[in-house]
């Protein structure tokens, strides 16, 4: 636990926020467990540079942490375990390894024996001799075998400490997860995620020390999802191109971050760029403005006198998105086939709402309703439905003057000056004034009643992106 969430992470938890709400979704009841690690290397260290108590920081970090999911509409996991309030389970998880003979002591700390496990490797790959140590296995001339992992570390001096059969200490890294999940989920359960980094040695070592502890441990599947990336380099702390959620929302709305994240598979690396925040920002403002749309024209209709059927077009239309959208769901979480899948409904709402043909079609309000609920549905599954439309619109927009560095009043200016030029035939001034403010990302929205604006990917990055492209 850190003290900023970073975009990468976020990655992985909205991967598990979308498995859960797609599984409640078919039916499933889910028992989601997301544990905090609050006591670690890095927390010590950090807390004692602060001069805090650990677990008290580690607290507070957690605090944030949940705030950084709540903008980014997770779900909230059914528990949420903490390494410092299950030493017990720790201890008694680590005397059943020892007792089945799959760990050794030396002077106050417990080391798991990779030898003793034939299985170690086969979820990452690896052979034993990989293993070097100093790469990413602690580096110990006391452990019998270089890829033996600490199961139970002895106490030292400025360090937080718990008492033990073996002294006081506290754990390793691996084992609070396979000690929690036990004690949660039981020794089989179905779904274990995380980011790739984890696969080794993390997960490789839960495997172990879980069925070393008892031999019917299993997992059904385990998934894994890519780094977030900068430049095709890896975010991360260590190498110093990383943003935290917080940093993010700053300057965009917590949704089109959410959109952007999961607009890639989550197996794929996720290319992080202004650009990328830009469109998807410009996509979910033209979703949501439909939405509001067409909810202001239910709204003005009656429903008592609303029909129980609608076109046969509109009929397919519903059913092959939905087709489209339990196909990719379904199919190892193809989120970004299902965000696809919304354009075509989507348009036809625009259609219906905007064009002469659209206002004249026959059951044309039973049709809106039945499309804005299909979308809303998929909406709330992928965790991208707003409390309301029109404040998620403002919002949008709030967003994209801070980006632009211009303020309401100053673009309603904008948009005088430029009616002045028009009506005065200085079309080259008005060319000037609209140019000006796409540059920044507003776009002006001429019509029959007058001219609006709407949050658009700036020109400038529009023309940069398509250079880059070529």
């Amino acid at each position: 636990m850190t003290s900023a969430t970073l975009a990468t992470h976020a990655s992985t938890l909205l991967l598990t926020c979308c498995i859960g709400r797609y599984l409640k979704y078919l039916g499933y009841e889910v028992n989601y467990v997301r544990n905090f690690t609050d006591v670690d290397d890095k927390i010590i260290a950090r807390a004692n540079e602060l001069g805090e108590d650990p677990i008290s920081l580690s607290r507070r970090y957690c605090e944030e942490f949940n705030h950084d999911m709540r903008y980014l509409n997770c779900i909230p996991p059914s528990v949420e375990p903490r390494v410092s309030d299950h030493m017990l389970q720790i201890v008694d998880m680590i005397k059943q390894i020892l007792d089945n003979g799959c760990a050794y002591t030396i002077n106050g700390d417990v080391y798991f024996s990779v030898d003793k496990f034939p299985e170690y490797g086969r979820l990452s790959g690896r052979k034993l001799e990989d293993n070097r140590a100093g790469e990413r296995v602690a580096v110990n001339s006391m452990k019998k075998n270089p890829a033996d992992f600490a199961l139970w570390k002895s106490a030292k001096e400025g360090e937080p400490f718990w008492e033990s059969p073996w002294g006081r200490g506290r754990p390793g890294w691996h084992i609070e997860c396979s000690a929690m999940s036990a004690a949660y989920l039981g020794y089989s359960f179905d779904i274990h995620g995380g980011g790739m980094d984890l696969v080794f040695p993390h997960h490789e070592n839960e495997i172990a020390q879980s069925c070393a502890a008892c031999h019917q441990s299993s997992v059904s599947y385990w998934i894994h999802n890519g780094f977030v990336t900068i430049d095709s380099e890896k975010m991360s702390k260590s190498l110093g191109n990383f943003f935290t959620i917080r940093q993010v929302i700053e300057l965009y709305h917590p949704l089109a971050l959410r959109l952007f994240l999961i607009g890639t598979h989550y197996r794929s690396p996720i290319n992080y760029s202004d650009h990328q925040l830009e469109s998807a920002s410009d996509r979910i403002f033209y979703i949501y403005q439909t939405l509001h749309d067409c909810e202001c024209v239910l709204t003005q209709r009656d429903e008592t006198n609303w029909k129980d059927s609608i076109p046969l077009g509109i009929t397919s239309c519903i059913n092959k998105f939905h087709e489209e959208c339990s196909t990719s769901m379904s199919d190892d979480l193809h989120t970004p086939v299902a965000l696809a899948a919304m354009s075509e409904p989507l348009k036809i709402i625009n259609d219906l709402l905007h064009t002469r043909k659209g206002k004249k079609q026959e059951l044309r309000t039973e049709s809106l309703a039945a499309l804005g609920k299909t979308i809303k549905d998929v909406l709330t599954i992928l965790g991208l439905l707003p409390d309301s439309y029109s404040e998620a619109l403002q919002q949008l927009r709030d967003y994209a003057l801070k980006r632009a560095r211009l303020t309401e009043n100053q673009v309603e200016q904008k948009i005088e000056e430029r009616k002045g030029a028009r009506e005065n035939k200085e079309y080259e001034k008005s060319d000037a004034i609209r140019k000006d403010l796409a540059v920044v990302g507003i776009a002006l929205m001429d019509s029959p009643d007058g001219t609006i604006w709407r949050p658009a990917v700036p020109l400038a990055m529009q023309d940069h992106h398509s250079t880059t492209s070529t």
